[in-house]
């Protein structure tokens, strides 16, 4: 189990001395937790208290990051979502949650387990039940699939790669921008676990989405987006909307898997935190 770090101490202590409802923002694969602060400012402005958790071991800072991509080898998704749960069980009040990629994934998998008052799931990966696979989506993921040794490693993304995967629908100077500002090296489990979910019976990339408790739900979904395509997205919301609680699902025109960081994020942050109002 990850120890909660002096970081995420402070900002549970902060969380629980407030009156504020609490907002939860969980990052994805090649990002850090650094990458919501402009998210968390417009929270924080529009009266929430915020909380950015790190996965267990993430460097402070993106220089840190790639000086030492090692300590990111060997993460799963079960020993992230942990580190979450763990995170949440020290707040005083039930938190929503935003996350965005293989943070949207764990925010469902929070979900799920009845931690979250809301929830936001960003382009969220598959889990299992989810069953298509377009071609985008398995070329984006191909840099760490086609090596299966990478399960084990951290990897990291070619600009070349983050390019078609990430900064599709942008210009290539606001791509390279994001690349070299916010781009890290990554586990590589996590990419497998999702793509063989519905292979594994016992995989950790599951979400329980029958559970009453689950919470409202909205799945946030870039048009353009290669690494989840809107199939992707779509199949989720679908075996989401069979539980009892509010599931939707709304459709960003024009926007690659980069929508949360690049310029057009405050549109995305804006539908997320109206979703957020109406729950939380």
């Amino acid at each position: 189990m990850a120890q909660i770090t002096e970081r995420e101490g402070q900002q549970i202590d902060k969380t629980n001395a407030s009156s504020r409802p609490p907002v939860v923002f969980v990052h994805g694969l090649w990002l850090l937790s650094s990458s919501w602060d402009r998210w968390t400012q417009l929270f924080e402005e529009a009266g929430y208290t915020t909380l950015t958790p790190g996965w267990p071991d993430d460097p402070q800072t993106v220089e840190a990051a790639k000086a030492n991509p090692e300590v990111f080898a060997g993460k799963t998704v079960g020993q992230v979502a942990g580190h979450y749960g763990d995170v949440i069980s020290k707040l005083a009040k039930k938190p929503a949650v935003v996350g965005h990629s293989l943070g949207g994934l764990l925010t469902q998998i929070i979900a799920g387990r009845g931690l979250s008052a809301a929830s936001v799931a960003v382009d969220p990966p598959p889990f299992r039940g989810v069953l298509p696979l377009p071609i985008a989506t398995l070329r984006s993921a191909l840099p760490v699939l086609r090596n299966p040794a990478n399960r084990g490693r951290a990897v990291a993304l070619s600009w070349d790669q983050f390019r078609y995967a990430w900064a599709n629908a942008l210009s290539e100077a606001e791509g390279k921008q994001l690349y070299e500002t916010f781009h890290v090296p990554g586990p590589g489990a996590p990419i497998f676990q999702s793509a063989t979910a519905n292979l594994n019976p016992w995989t950790e990339a599951k979400v329980d989405t029958k559970n009453p408790d689950r919470g409202p739900l909205l799945i946030i979904s870039g048009e353009e987006d290669h690494t989840v395509a809107p199939a992707v997205a779509k199949a989720s919301f679908n075996r989401q909307r069979r539980n009892q609680g509010v599931t939707e699902f709304a459709t960003i025109p024009n926007r690659g898997h980069s929508l949360t960081i690049d310029s057009g994020w405050r549109e995305v942050a804006a539908k997320a935190l109206g979703f957020v109002k109406r729950f939380s």
